[in-house]
């Protein structure tokens, strides 16, 4: 039975239930429309309006069935690929920073963060929270704002999204579904994927709608929502570190901030330190369940504009033309290849705000 439905000590009578539910879930499965995914005879299937992989999917229906958020809780969302990682690694160091001062002993340099700050559609997805670390009221979850279960809307949870150029998301995860997929089986190619993908077919996707999704939630609550761009943070990430940590309620001191805390944390969840720590470069990620991934399956490249080097002009203009129709119109800051230069962006109707990074 897939772990996510499994708790510590199960009666007999409770791992009745559990094969009930699965029983339940497959016949419902059988009623959603599908498609072929990215993953070689693995469908996803569409519900609410996004594509899932079945694993994930159960996760989320059981989520919204059963998870209660608490007011302090807060969520660190984001579309697959989109610096998800790198998010969570800022913001459990920002959290706990007051635990662990000595950032040579930190739990980030011998713990993935992945491993740090639980996944609410496979950690947690019930009332308990047997996977939350103790004191850290931090959770992820890629699932939609339009799926989240209703207690993390009604509670008034905070939510931190983080946006990503649709053309390196998409680039990431199809390195990451390559990476992913077992040696003797057949890869997705760049040009199946990219249909796939232009087609809203990706977990969780269509991807602008997750983004969309969360922009409009951020321009109706801004109190309660901040959203930060990819781009922006990595090009100058600690105006970054300071609007979270102040967003989430960990502020950095006028001391920390003139011993310089902000940028060791930084420097300490930087691509470029977490990418080179042997945890990350080896062991695997739930390496019990049925998506056991290696560590370093979550550390590629980081960088802004990889997509240059695998996409041709027609296939960023493709995606172009997507952003361009979908967010248009909106204020959302969206990053647009220059079809002459390929590779210089532009942006339209970004609204002019306090930071570059914070919206």
């Amino acid at each position: 039975m897939d772990s996510i439905f499994k708790s510590f000590e199960q009666t007999e009578e409770e791992l009745q239930n559990l094969q009930k539910i699965h029983q339940s879930f497959e016949e419902f499965l059988s009623t959603l429309p599908r498609q072929c995914g990215w993953t070689p005879l693995v469908n996803c299937y569409l519900y609410q309006g996004c594509w899932h992989h079945p694993f994930f999917l159960r996760g989320v229906i059981a989520a919204q069935q059963h998870f209660e958020a608490q007011p302090t809780d807060i969520f660190l969302c984001s579309a697959p690929k989109s610096g998800t990682t790198w998010l969570k690694a800022l913001a459990f160091a920002i959290v706990t920073r007051k635990k662990y001062s000595d950032l040579s002993s930190h739990p980030l340099l011998s713990t993935m963060p992945h491993e740090c700050i639980p996944f609410l559609e496979v950690d947690v997805v019930s009332k308990e929270r047997a996977n939350q670390t103790a004191g850290v009221p931090l959770l992820a979850t890629h699932i939609p704002y339009h799926s989240l279960p209703k207690s993390i809307i009604s509670g008034g949870c905070k939510i931190v999204y983080i946006f990503r150029d649709p053309k390196d998301a998409f680039v990431s995860l199809w390195h990451f579904a390559s990476r992913v997929t077992p040696k003797d089986a057949t890869h997705i190619y760049l040009e199946e994927a990219l249909e796939l993908f232009c087609k809203g077919v990706s977990n969780y996707g269509p991807y602008w709608d997750h983004v969309l999704g969360f922009w409009k939630a951020r321009k109706e609550a801004p109190q309660r929502l901040l959203f930060l761009v990819y781009e922006e943070m990595r090009k100058n990430p600690l105006p970054s570190v300071k609007n979270l940590a102040d967003f989430i309620g960990h502020p950095f001191s006028v001391e920390e901030e003139n011993d310089g805390v902000p940028q060791k944390i930084s420097e300490l969840c930087s691509f470029e330190n977490l990418s080179n720590l042997d945890v990350n470069k080896k062991g695997k990620h739930r390496p019990e369940s049925a998506v056991a991934i290696e560590n370093r399956a979550f550390f590629r490249k980081g960088k802004i504009g990889d997509w240059l080097s695998h996409l041709t002009p027609e296939m960023a203009e493709r995606l172009d033309q997507i952003t361009r129709e979908k967010f248009g119109g909106t204020g959302l800051p969206s990053y647009v290849s220059d079809a002459n230069t390929h590779g210089n962006y532009t942006m339209f109707e970004a609204t002019s705000l306090k930071s570059p990074c914070r919206y």
